[in-house]
């Protein structure tokens, strides 16, 4: 989708940051409180491993193919008693969009079957192998999946974290017509996410990437949003906008600015900033049945009262 050009984008605030500092706010192992750098990235990918390895030792249908590319794979885990009419929880792995991968990354996986809901983890071609606009339209096609597979799912619920957060928020404006089939999508949970792509373009992390600004700004929910303020599908469709006490400034920003966006343009948009945790605890605290983050996605999901 593309954005007209806008004169007011000149003063974004990430604009007056020195070429240092705006590496800085993009880098979220810099910013851990607990731990050091490598020590975070290090503990987030044993949690991980750790949490899919227990996972896959329950139901679940593992490396299913949703499309014909040696990407196009995800894992579906079952509560005990399998129904094609649970909720389905879809998770959307981060790692900047070049590194993470499905196979690590099933942290909901426990604490939400258990309480009847089905859990999708995804995997889809990072860079350099994959470009933005591939990614994008693999995460459609992996949900259109899930729909026609169970068709009487009583609601997706899409979960993103940091990149996987971007690419779940684009499913908020994704064209289903040209799948045949509409998504029973019911909510999203966007954790730590980044909305606006062009800062990035500027960055270290573009260097697998090779974003242009065109593709930043074609794969941009925020500057789509702003430019069209497209209409929800479902207005009783709920987008949670959920940030880290620890993560930086920028990423704050980016998530307080997509939840305002949202407001502006008629979602069911909340916004919530959880204490004490940094970019890569907020995601692995997911493996804790009593950790808030679980219990907000349980509510949700149940519809349970808050």
């Amino acid at each position: 989708m593309d954005v007209p050009g806008r004169c007011h984008r000149v003063a974004a605030p990430w604009r007056k940051l020195s070429k240092e500092e705006l590496e800085n706010q993009y880098s979220p192992s810099r910013w851990v409180k607990r731990r050091g750098a490598e020590e975070a990235l290090r503990t987030y990918s044993q949690i991980g491993d750790e949490a899919t390895k227990r996972a896959r030792a329950t139901r679940s249908l593992l490396n299913v193919p949703y499309g014909d590319g040696e990407g196009e794979k995800l894992d579906i885990y079952f509560p005990d008693r399998v129904s094609e009419a649970s909720p389905f929880c879809v998770f959307l792995h981060g790692g900047y969009w070049q590194s993470g991968s499905k196979d690590t990354s099933a942290f909901t996986v426990n604490p939400v079957t258990a309480e009847g809901v089905a859990v999708v983890v995804v995997g889809y071609d990072i860079a350099p192998k994959g470009t933005l606009d591939q990614m994008v339209d693999q995460v459609a096609r992996s949900v259109v999946f899930i729909q026609k597979q169970y068709p009487h799912n009583r609601g997706i619920y899409l979960c993103g974290h940091s990149a996987g957060a971007h690419l779940a928020a684009m499913m908020l404006l994704a064209s289903w017509t040209k799948h045949g089939v509409t998504p029973n999508l019911k909510g999203f949970f966007l954790v730590s996410g980044i909305y606006d792509l062009e800062p990035i373009v500027f960055t270290s992390q573009n260097i697998p990437l090779l974003m242009t600004l065109e593709d930043a700004r074609r794969n941009s929910p925020q500057l789509i949003l702003e430019a069209a303020l497209v209409q929800p599908v479902d207005p009783a469709c709920r987008v949670l906008v959920i940030v880290g006490q620890y993560d930086s400034p920028e990423f704050f920003r980016q998530s307080r600015e997509f939840y305002q966006t949202l407001c502006r343009g008629g979602w069911n948009a909340s916004f919530e900033e959880l204490q004490d945790v940094d970019h890569f605890e907020i995601i692995w605290k997911l493996t804790q049945k009593d950790y808030v983050l679980t219990q907000m996605i349980l509510r949700t999901i149940l519809q349970e009262p808050g």
